[in-house]
């Protein structure tokens, strides 16, 4: 077996970017691998060449990709060579809406909940954390799942929350729709019977007038960000640390490409200055493109002019670029997807206040993306965007619409009449019943409409939109195209309005290289290709459909470099310091809680020997309850064992 010391050998003589290929064995002979992989199950989505066993990789980029003796001709006497075992390898994934720069300056302050499949063991994580984490700290569950994923069906209550954290700020988001704060997060914000509520927000108050600790988004989720942002940050070496893990932890399930979406509370450049620095020091494990996201209502098009004279997109290398201006562009077209409440209408000023900002990218030939989740508002956008094409030629121009739940078919034939594209993220898998409750099945059948797109020519990527209103885990997005179901078990999506795992798997990938102007760079596992790739725990295109979310990576590699290994790989792993401060939920927890991690090898066992795909007709959905318990749960062949098994959808 080839162990870690075989493939980074030659490492510090290949100082010619960052993460340079490896050079081991080649010594100085350029008709040689500097690193082989064969014996796998290889999906290069390239169709002149779809499938293979082995791949040969050299300065950064695959080299050669066929049988195992074609490339094994390539391999020095010293070359490194990893036999694969007989596993999937995919192109490495590319996540083309994800706000990872904000997101890894604050990981390690985060208890994750996603992937936690009950409110019990999620209340449990809660509450060693809360033991753990020192004063000042809060003690903060920072979205990424939905209420809906929990076997009780519910958020916790305040009395449960204030029961395991008196004294410890705690605070804990749920989507875009709500964030919930105990009794010692209250006194730290100061929030009273006194203070007003926010436009577009509601602190929720008792009969005596008194806030409760739940804050709504009544539709503008503005108080629930500001809120968080009144907690203490991380020191800049912490901060650093942090984006380290995040990015690995990201690698851990297979994606190797990030595009930016900026954020609010994400200024340019100071919230970027970590990120510059890990890139400088290359040690970036994520290949990112970012986007400039204004944080100036009403003085947006001075942001962007600033900026036209600053970046240049396209500015970079292939592991950290500018790759355009948004999703926000103007706050008065930012249209807030909370489906608990009705849609927002823009305001009267949206068309006059988008025209010039547009007028200015295009001018200046700058790709830009927009938030828009109802087709109410891509309507409006595209006639603003049609008045400016009209002086400004938009070809050439990779723009595109971020989510568009709603958009009806007239309105993709705008966007493919105008050259552009869409993005769509797993928002729906979380959020999906609430969407139903106001809007009706038939509504949900294409929220958003993801086959229909693809059928009329534009051009569709994948993404998450993590770290707030969904997970990170580009498993579960997959899961949610293919088989159209939320989190919670709920089928949103006949057949028409579902892709096939090959197709949803190029929206992870080459597709996503179009919304990033890297056609033909990446996406592929092709020769000439930058050499990104995951070798996958299970087999996407075998494993039931249920189980698609479980997947992750044994082995990911990026650049020819691995950045993440697992199992059998485990010693080709890369050294990651320990997370900073020591009382990070990382430490403890990790991120997303795959299920058989985090339930154990018998509740693995068992959801293998389970054989239905949706709810059971003994228990329903309510396994992880009946797990947690105090029921002779462990002997699998009797009535209790039963409880035990995974049936449930989810």
């Amino acid at each position: 077996m080839t162990t870690r010391r075989d493939v980074m050998i030659g490492m510090a003589a290949a100082a010619a970017g960052p993460l340079t290929a490896l050079t081991a064995g080649a010594q100085g002979m350029d008709q040689y691998a500097d690193l082989v992989l064969r014996g796998g199950k290889v999906t290069t989505l390239d169709r002149s060449n779809p499938q293979a066993s082995a791949i040969a990789i050299r300065e950064g980029r695959f080299l050669h990709v066929g049988a195992d003796d074609e490339v094994m001709a390539l391999a020095g006497p010293q070359t490194p060579t990893v036999d694969l075992g007989g596993r999937r390898v995919v192109p490495g994934l590319i996540d083309s809406h994800m706000h990872i720069i904000r997101g890894g300056l604050n990981y390690n302050m985060e208890l994750r909940w996603d992937g936690v499949r009950s409110l019990a063991q999620a209340m449990e994580m809660l509450k060693r954390q809360v033991a753990s984490t020192p004063p000042p700290q809060w003690v903060r569950v920072v979205g990424g799942f939905t209420e809906h994923q929990f076997a009780e069906k519910r958020l916790p209550t305040l009395d449960e929350i204030n029961a395991v954290a008196p004294d410890t700020p705690v605070f804990i988001l749920h989507l875009y729709d709500r964030a919930l704060l105990n009794g010692a997060a209250l006194r730290v914000v100061g929030y009273t019977r006194d203070t007003p509520n926010p436009p577009g927000g509601e602190i929720v108050r008792d009969g005596a007038g008194n806030p409760t600790g739940l804050l709504l988004a009544q539709p503008n989720a503005t108080i629930l960000y500001s809120t968080l942002a009144q907690g203490p940050r991380l020191p800049k070496e912490y901060q650093k640390n942090s984006t380290q893990h995040f990015m690995r932890e990201v690698n851990r399930l297979g994606v190797t490409g990030v595009i930016d979406a900026g954020g609010g509370f994400q200024n340019y450049p100071d919230d970027y200055a970590i990120i510059d620095e890990l890139h400088r020091e290359n040690l970036l494990t994520v290949r990112i493109a970012y986007n400039l996201f204004t944080q100036k209502p009403k003085d947006e098009l001075a942001d962007f002019a600033q900026w036209s004279k600053q970046v240049v997109p396209g500015q970079g290398d292939d592991f950290y670029r500018a790759n355009g201006a948004g999703e926000m562009l103007v706050y008065s077209a930012a249209d807030f997807e909370d489906f608990r409440v009705e849609r927002p209408d823009m305001p009267p000023s949206m068309e006059a206040d988008l025209e010039p900002v547009i007028r200015l990218l295009a001018e200046n030939r700058w790709p830009w993306r927009l938030h828009a989740t109802y087709d109410e508002t891509i309507s409006r956008a595209l006639d603003v965007y049609e008045n400016v094409a009209r002086d400004v030629p938009f070809e050439g121009l990779n723009w595109f619409f971020d989510h568009a739940e709603t958009i009806s078919d007239r309105n993709i034939e705008r966007v493919a009449k105008l050259g552009g594209g869409i993005a769509v993220q797993h928002r729906m898998a979380f959020q999906g019943e609430y969407f139903v409750e106001r809007y009706g099945e038939q509504a949900a059948e294409r929220s958003p409409p993801v086959a229909r797109m693809l059928e009329m020519g534009v051009r569709v990527g994948a993404g998450t939109d993590a770290t707030r209103v969904a997970s990170y885990n580009p498993w579960v997005s997959l899961a949610w195209l293919v088989t159209g179901r939320t989190l919670g078990g709920l089928t949103l999506y006949p057949s028409a309005n579902r892709l096939d795992r090959e197709t949803a798997l190029r929206l992870w990938t080459h597709e996503n290289t179009w919304f990033s102007g890297e056609v033909g760079k990446k996406g592929q596992i092709a020769a000439g290709q930058l050499a990104d790739l995951a070798v996958l725990s299970d087999d996407y295109f075998a494993v039931p459909e249920e189980r698609i979310q479980d997947v992750a990576s044994v082995l990911t590699i990026l650049g020819g470099r691995p950045v993440h290994g697992a199992d059998e790989f485990a010693d080709l792993a890369p050294d990651l310091p320990p997370p900073m401060p020591n009382w990070s939920p990382v430490a403890t927890f990790g991120g997303y809680q795959q299920r058989r991690a985090s339930l154990g090898t018998k509740y693995a066992e068992m959801a293998t020997g389970c054989g239905c795909a949706s709810l059971c007709s003994l228990h329903g959905h309510a396994h992880a309850a009946a797990w947690g318990a105090s029921v002779p749960v462990a002997d699998n062949r009797s009535f209790w064992g039963a409880l035990g098994c995974a049936c449930w959808a989810v």
